[in-house]
């Protein structure tokens, strides 16, 4: 009998187990997940109820399946959490050091961190539209507009954690999760939409798509910021007690990866027009784009609360104004992108995987 050709043409080899594909990386990190969870229950079981119990231990399996599915978020999460404990151990308890500590008053207090967070999404939806049109280093380009992306999505997160102990170090009935008010769903919104957009880009190996994408996350941004001027909305509130709920605490985030994946399938089915009406030349057939890619820049006036003729009118116009002109520019400039976005097949199934989410 010969051995070799049985193994050859014979019985088929057996796939691996999920948990034989596991590296030791990945051990270690569902290993820190579980201590951090144990340390969290010890030090803070006093202060959480029934509800606040259940999420932290639903979020140590959740944390760790994320983490094997998709491993850059391994890292995303070892970092922040890096990052925020070292945030709160330079506070020490005390939040004048936020003014007084190097790191904390330029980068790891929330407000800084929010800020940075702002500049770099600005930053890479810019690199993502140079490299678009960059005929030679487009791929390195649109790379560090990925890149800065990432470090955009970092530090909202690190945000987010260290207001998160700003408001219980205020006072403890003024601390909470903050997913509360606009300012801090806002925040929310802009990092999930990346991060959502960030895997899609990993999967289909392609990164054009983000200069489409990051418009509707620069737009978020934008409007942050506007609120935070006009409203002080950065200052941390106490709770209204309609949202001192425990479904709060699952309604919000859940809600926001819905709009999230939403605004990302609406950013690539606008891709997906644009790339579809290239060889178009009649400005009657393309102002429905244009006027469609105008009401996708208008995205954050569905939160907002008072009427554009009212504080901040003068903003809005401005707004307009500009995303007029950049939507006017995508389909001047659309032969161009037309050749760097993915085929249509790929626009359409990264939409319909976003819409499903």
């Amino acid at each position: 009998m010969n051995t070799t050709t049985l193994t050859a043409s014979g019985p088929l080899a057996l796939s691996e187990g999920y948990f034989s594909r596991r590296t030791w990386g990945d051990w270690l990190f569902a290993l820190l997940v579980v201590a951090g969870a144990v340390f969290a229950f010890q030090r803070y079981h006093g202060a959480m109820d029934v509800y606040d119990k259940g999420i932290l231990v639903a979020a140590v399996p959740t944390a760790i399946w994320l983490a094997w599915l998709w491993r850059p978020l391994r890292t995303l999460m070892l970092v922040v959490a890096a990052l925020s404990l070292l945030a709160i151990v330079s506070y020490d308890g005390d939040l004048r050091r936020g003014d007084t500590v190097f790191w904390l008053k330029y980068f790891l207090s929330s407000q800084s961190a929010i800020l940075w967070m702002s500049v770099l999404f600005f930053m890479s939806t810019i690199f993502y539209w140079i490299g678009m049109f960059a005929r030679g280093p487009a791929a390195a380009l649109e790379g560090l507009g990925s890149k800065l992306a990432w470090v955009a999505v970092t530090l909202a997160l690190v945000g987010t954690m260290v207001r998160w102990y700003e408001g219980y170090q205020i006072g403890p009935d003024i601390g909470h999760i903050p997913v509360s008010n606009l300012y801090e769903v806002f925040v929310l919104f802009s990092w999930i939409t990346a991060v959502f957009y960030l895997y899609y880009e990993a999967q289909y190996k392609t990164r054009s798509m983000g200069a489409f994408v990051m418009l509707v996350v620069s737009a978020a941004v934008g409007f942050l910021l506007w609120y935070t001027l006009v409203r002080d909305a950065q200052e941390i509130q106490p709770l209204i007690p309609a949202l001192k709920s425990w479904w709060m605490k699952l309604h919000v985030p859940a809600n926001f990866i819905g709009y999230g994946t939403f605004s990302l399938a609406a950013m690539v089915a606008f891709a997906y027009l644009v790339k579809q009406q290239a060889a178009e030349t009649r400005w009657y057939k393309l102002t429905p784009i244009w006027l469609l890619g105008i009401a996708l820049c208008f995205v954050p006036i569905a939160f907002r609360q008072r009427g554009v003729g009212e504080a901040g009118g003068s903003y809005w116009v401005g707004y307009a104004l500009i995303a007029a002109l950049i939507v006017g520019g995508i389909l001047l400039g659309r032969k161009r992108i037309t050749e760097r976005l993915p085929s249509l097949e790929v626009l359409d199934d990264v939409m319909y995987k976003s819409i499903a989410v």
